[in-house]
């Protein structure tokens, strides 16, 4: 999967060429039939506690990407949960403790369609016990683990996971009492860049995964992303740290022989995209 494949409207790189304007018959046209393939993703955001949607655009509506399927998931339509009433984004400037003030579950990337949920991953009233969350670790690591989140002031664990064309995808996301708190355990606890430091259960050997694209990337989030090296076992890994204010999420996605890379890629950039 190439870097050209992903079209984020926040930052927009400079080395991609000025959008073209259409004329108002062709934006009828475009906004009948304008969706995505699940890793296009165009944000439409009409001001500070607005929520916002996330559409979906076929392949062959986007110049350079006219080509057959490389293997992307067929998300739903996603829409951003609103923000209470005189509360700021995560990332606005009167926000300084980074707070995400929307419903954290309401945050989660929803499965693709034609996927299997995973049951265990929904929590009473869609929290997630910090002792489940521990269980993706090796076990010998989940007691200083779980210390830390604590002493690091965890509030609370919202989670989701499902399996589709044999992967196994989770998506954790962390919520802590400040943006601070969040940056701090990113750096000193969870993810240097050569190996993640606190090894997951069946994947031990992984490391920093250097083909993820670049211009995936949203400049107010953080992210570390690792893949289990060969030779591995039955399955393979990836996993991803996002580090977006007061959040922090964990996704993970193994598969029996080879982990692919594009529903990887697809399912980090899209979670940045809602946490951002």
């Amino acid at each position: 999967m190439t870097e050209q494949q992903y079209l984020v409207t926040t930052p927009v790189p400079e080395a991609l060429p000025e959008p073209v304007t259409p004329a108002p018959k062709d934006r009828r046209v475009l906004r009948a039939v304008l969706r995505w393939t699940a890793a296009v993703v165009v944000f439409a955001v009409a001001g500070a506690g607005t929520a916002y949607g996330i559409t979906r655009m076929e392949r062959t509506d986007v110049p350079g990407l006219a080509t057959e399927s490389d293997g992307r998931w067929e998300y739903p339509e996603i829409v951003k949960p609103p923000l209470p009433s005189g509360r700021p984004g995560p990332f606005a400037e009167e926000n300084t403790a980074g707070s995400h003030y929307a419903d954290l579950r309401g945050l989660l990337l929803p499965a693709p369609e034609g996927a299997k949920a995973d049951k265990a991953l929904e929590g009473k009233a869609g929290w997630l016990t910090t002792k489940d969350f521990l269980t993706e670790y090796t076990e010998d690591d989940r007691e200083e683990f779980g210390q830390t989140l604590t002493d690091s002031g965890l509030r609370h664990i919202a989670a989701r996971g499902w399996t589709t064309d044999g992967t196994h995808t989770r998506i954790y996301l962390l919520q802590f009492d400040t943006a601070a708190a969040t940056d701090y355990l990113f750096d000193e606890d969870l993810a240097p860049a050569n190996s993640p430091s606190h090894a997951l259960r069946g994947a031990e050997a992984s490391v920093f995964d250097e083909k993820f694209p670049e211009k995936s990337r949203l400049e107010e989030i953080r992210r570390s992303v690792y893949v289990e090296l060969e030779p591995y076992g039955p399955e393979q890994t990836r996993q991803a740290y996002l580090a977006a204010g007061d959040v922090l999420a964990v996704i993970v996605q193994s598969r029996k022989g080879a982990a692919k890379a594009v529903p990887f890629q697809q399912t980090v950039t899209l979670q940045s995209q809602l946490l951002g």
